[in-house]
């Protein structure tokens, strides 16, 4: 008698014949939307694919206004209302081709290395990642380590958070512009920037690390942030009186769903961190729409655990909300901000850094880069009390740092509007599933 074998076919191998069977596809529309270029996407869904495509979205500068997000099944289908900058349709073509050429082709919907950061080996940069308690001058201090370590600092980009900092430092030999490489001088490096870290009263030590793999910063800050879990606390002081996020987690019994709704001022790449910190926490969003008018944002989302079970304790409910306010809150943008363009030097960072000490002021955020001999920095600063600078100080900065100010703008604290969360129910999930992507499509041409 003939034999007959079995092949085994490997679940990574078959799930990946299936998308090659089922490519994705991605839809470029001005025509549907009278005030915004319409985004559709669908293709075989995979945990974090809807992070992934707003990273894409965003990390363009493109502004996400209105989103309606479907992936029941192995399905995911998902369309994006976006505008530029200046608040007009995407009608560059460079930027269109690169949307199609990064959604539509089948490596990004491949899995990469596990399931969270991007990472890519560089031979330009060493990457330093730190955490530790904020404090008014830290900044400069690491500033003046680096630069006493004969390291320039390429790149950075820096949050705050209910006392806690977090930091993405790319540097490079100040001689030669490449990566430092030397093991021993990076130990002594990070002793340094540990004890910098650790201030002189702080019972939660500071942790840096080295690392030549390129990561997405932004998605990297956020993972940094909830590691030292600043959503623990909310500092209370000066700025109380400014809007808070409103978040509320509901139980959608019937469809064994937990309801995620959140309202809060809109502002660039909100959906990112909000869509980001859910999926570092392990949650998939099964459905969910956005919408964003008169400077707030509406969320809502309807999630599961990627165990396939809702949210089903308070403890958990109450971690979800605190997590959810601490993604919305780091990205802040109030106090003074101000815009540095100059030529490059060593210390400048250094420099400018103990300039904002020396005037009393403390670091927020910060957003630095230097490229082709030009320094390009944007830092959110604020009184140490936490209160917008004053106009003396203002002029006194800008008379130290002269020419290379090329923006000062103070942003008031605006005063908080009544949360409305409670009555956004009206808004949930039998309304949602009624939905389809024609009509979502009339509403954005109506909007």
């Amino acid at each position: 008698m003939g034999s007959c074998s079995v092949v085994e076919v490997d679940d990574d191998e078959y799930a990946k014949l299936i998308r090659r069977m089922n490519p994705p596809r991605v839809v470029i529309d001005n025509d549907a939307c009278d005030n915004a270029t319409v985004i559709r996407v669908d293709s075989i869904k995979k945990h974090g694919i809807l992070l992934e495509v707003i990273q894409v979205l965003t990390d363009l500068d493109l502004i996400i206004t209105k989103a309606y997000i479907s992936s029941d099944g192995s399905w995911f289908m998902d369309v994006f209302n976006v505008t530029d900058r200046n608040g007009n349709k995407v009608r560059d073509k460079e930027i269109i081709s690169c949307i199609q050429n990064s959604l539509g082709s089948d490596a990004f919907f491949f899995p990469r290395i596990g399931n969270s950061v991007d990472i890519v080996p560089s031979k330009e940069h060493t990457f330093i990642e730190m955490t530790g308690t904020d404090r008014p001058g830290l900044l400069s201090e690491i500033c003046a380590v680096l630069a006493n370590r004969n390291c320039s600092v390429a790149k950075a980009e820096l949050w705050t958070h209910n006392t806690r900092v977090a930091a993405v430092v790319h540097v490079t030999e100040e001689s030669t512009g490449a990566a430092v490489e030397d093991p021993e001088r990076l130990s002594t490096i990070k002793e340094l920037l540990c004890n910098v870290l650790r201030g002189d009263n702080d019972s939660r030590m500071g942790r840096m690390t080295v690392s030549k793999d390129r990561t997405h910063t932004e998605r990297r800050l956020h993972q940094m942030m909830f590691g030292d879990r600043d959503y623990e606390s909310t500092v209370v002081g000066a700025g109380d009186d400014k809007p808070r996020p409103q978040v509320a987690v509901m139980d959608c019994a019937e469809k064994d769903y937990s309801v995620v709704i959140l309202r809060s001022r809109d502002r660039p790449k909100l959906l990112f961190d909000t869509v980001c910190t859910l999926t570092d926490m392990q949650y998939v969003v099964f459905h969910g729409t956005v919408d964003t008018r008169d400077d707030e944002a509406y969320q809502e989302y309807y999630i599961r655990h990627v165990d396939g079970c809702p949210i089903n304790s308070e403890a958990e409910r109450q971690r979800v909300i605190k997590c959810l306010e601490a993604a919305i809150e780091r990205r802040t943008t109030e106090g003074l901000e101000l815009v540095l363009r100059t030529e490059d030097r060593p210390g400048l960072l250094s420099d400018v850094t103990r300039v904002f000490r020396e005037n009393g002021l403390t670091i927020r955020r910060a957003e630095i880069s230097t490229q082709g001999g030009k320094a390009s920095d944007t830092f959110y600063l604020s009184e140490m009390s936490g209160k917008p600078v004053e106009a003396k100080t203002i002029d006194s900065i800008c008379r130290q740092l002269g020419e290379m100010v090329v923006r000062v703008k103070q942003s008031p604290l605006l005063a908080p509007k009544p949360p409305e969360v409670a009555g956004a129910t009206s808004f949930l999930f039998g309304n949602l599933l009624k939905a389809s992507l024609q009509s979502f499509r009339l509403v954005g041409s109506h909007s």
